[in-house]
């Protein structure tokens, strides 16, 4: 297995995200934009994430040469945001979101296929080569919030446009794995898709992320306001991280023993709790840092738990379109949700409410996994 190349992938396409996530917004708000502005541009890169992944899975499972799909897109990724250089209008800044993000959002799913393929029966590893895109996060997030504190929101465009280009480079170095061809037939998609614990899966982790979607969307933005500086905000979003780290490194203990479907119940259940002490204590920064080493589970402990039971769920060719599912359906299409939810509320209602919104909406998922959601089919 290419450990040490399949993690700098990781590396560089978490860096971007490290970018993107937490500085995003202030780069939004210091064009002018609204909070409900702010709040559809946000939700653009996550509804094309309900759309692209699927298609390009399809497009692996049925061609393979994942990595050509992965270069390609990477690759594209980078040529359009240099539009973004020169765009500041509300509708082209978001046409020019939309396209990169299309292209952008058919790389991880289709990664993530690429390594567990190598890591073979080994899928419960998968957190040690992961935990360097958590890594990548890390370094972003704190280099460029002292970035943007002496130079402003601006610092993030050539910073993301390097960090694109990065990970394009290191999509070359990797090659499809073999795999096994094996002539044992196999069930349709349709038919996984219809069975309740994959259905629920799904709901839940659709929940989860809308539930996400006022953390991602507003939290640099609501701890800007209470008074913190962009450096400290920087370090909020790296504790998360490390604690993050730190999970990964031992989650395939977890797994083992607890199984993944008791992980995903608590990894919700936490979440919850994290959005109630972020929304209704902001000014209490030991809250503050427990709410973030809170995001160990809120993303680490789910995320890890959520690949593995795709890979159980989803075999064979039905590997790429699983992963893309699970993108589509969470980061996609329950981002898109929270974030417009949450911009719409934000300043009529209060951040206080929005989080509180997220709390119930992951609570919720949480029971629907404690009933319907099952380690394998």
């Amino acid at each position: 297995m290419p450990y040490w190349r399949l993690s700098l992938f990781y590396l560089c396409y978490f860096a971007a995200l490290g970018a993107l996530v937490p500085f995003w917004g202030l780069y939004l708000k210091q064009l002018g934009f609204s909070a409900s502005e702010i709040g559809e541009l946000m939700a653009i890169p996550m509804a094309t994430k309900f759309v692209a992944p699927y298609l390009w899975g399809w497009i692996g499972d049925h061609l393979g040469h994942r990595m050509l799909i992965v270069r390609i897109g990477t690759m594209l990724t980078s040529l359009v945001f240099l539009a973004v250089f020169w765009l500041q209008g509300f509708w082209q800044l978001g046409i020019a979101m939309a396209l990169f993000s299309f292209f952008w959002n058919a790389v991880l799913p289709q990664f993530e296929s690429v390594t567990l393929l190598y890591l073979n029966k080994r899928a419960d590893r998968y957190a040690r080569v992961r935990v360097w895109g958590s890594i990548g996060f890390i370094v972003t997030v704190l280099l460029l919030g002292v970035a943007v504190d002496n130079n402003g929101p601006a610092v993030v465009l050539p910073v993301l446009f390097s960090i694109y280009l990065a990970i394009w480079v290191s999509s070359l170095l990797i090659r499809d794995p073999q795999t096994e061809t094996s002539a044992a037939p196999q069930p349709s998609i349709l038919s996984i898709l219809r069975q309740p614990p994959v259905i629920a899966f799904f709901l839940v982790c659709f929940l989860l992320q809308a539930g996400h979607g006022t953390y991602y969307t507003f939290y640099s933005i609501f701890m800007e306001d209470v008074g913190y500086s962009k450096t400290l905000i920087g370090q909020l979003w790296a504790l998360g991280v490390i604690a993050e780290v730190l999970v990964f490194l031992f989650m395939h203990h977890l797994l083992q023993q607890f199984g993944a479907r008791t992980v995903l119940i608590t990894s919700l259940l936490l979440a919850a709790l994290r959005w109630i002490l972020i929304g209704n204590f902001p000014a209490s920064l030991p809250v503050l840092l427990c709410a973030q080493l809170l995001h160990a589970a809120t993303f680490g402990t789910f995320h890890a738990a959520a690949i593995h039971l795709v890979h159980h769920y989803f075999t064979g060719r039905h590997q790429g379109r699983g992963q893309a599912l699970y993108s589509s359906l969470s980061f996609g299409a329950g981002g898109a949700l929270g974030s417009l939810l949450s911009g719409y509320l934000w300043n009529s209602s209060g951040p206080g409410f929005v989080f509180g919104v997220s709390s119930m909406i992951t609570f919720l998922a949480a029971i629907i996994a404690w009933r319907w959601v099952v380690n394998e089919l």
